[in-house]
Formats: C-alpha cells, sequence, structure tokens
C-alpha cells in the first residue's frame, strides 16, 4: 500500500527469485534496496516477499520517507556471452 497523506492505495513490486544450491528460494525486490528474503519453496518465497515488502514500506512511512513505485520503470533482458 502507498499512503498519501492518510490514505493507502495499491502499488506493485517487481520481484526476483534466485532458486539456491542447497534448497529454497533467496527473493530480491529491485525497487527497494535491501528488501531481501527467503522462502524454502516458491509459494513460501512470496508470501515471505509480501511481508518483507509490507515491513519495509512501514518502515519508510515510520522515518516520513517517500514510498517508491515501479512506475515509470521499464524492463529488458540483456544477453551477453560470457563463460559460465
Amino acid at each position: 500500500m502507498n499512503y498519501i497523506g492518510n490514505r493507502m492505495r495499491s502499488v506493485s513490486y517487481r520481484i526476483l527469485l534466485r532458486k539456491e544450491p542447497e534448497g529454497g528460494y533467496t527473493v530480491v525486490v529491485p525497487s527497494l534496496p535491501g528488501c531481501i528474503t527467503y522462502g524454502g519453496t516458491v509459494e513460501e518465497a512470496i508470501r515471505m516477499a509480501k511481508e518483507a515488502i509490507e515491513a519495509y514500506l512501514e518502515s519508510l512511512r515510520q522515518h516520513g520517507d517517500e514510498i517508491p513505485t515501479e512506475e515509470g520503470t521499464l524492463e529488458y533482458t540483456l544477453m551477453v556471452e560470457a563463460y559460465a
């Protein structure tokens, strides 16, 4: 939710899930620096991401910081050659 004064509105955030070699999934929220969580399954990882985003936004609100959105963000996948 994005707070505007005392009003809330829904906002969406892109999340990236990375399968870990030891099992489970790490989740990163690119638009919220440092907002990273983990879940043992995809479903749990998504649930944990929602909780992490809500806590992150609440902390921003309590500190009087602006709530970032992904409006105007473009996404593109770039392929390069690498020895991987």
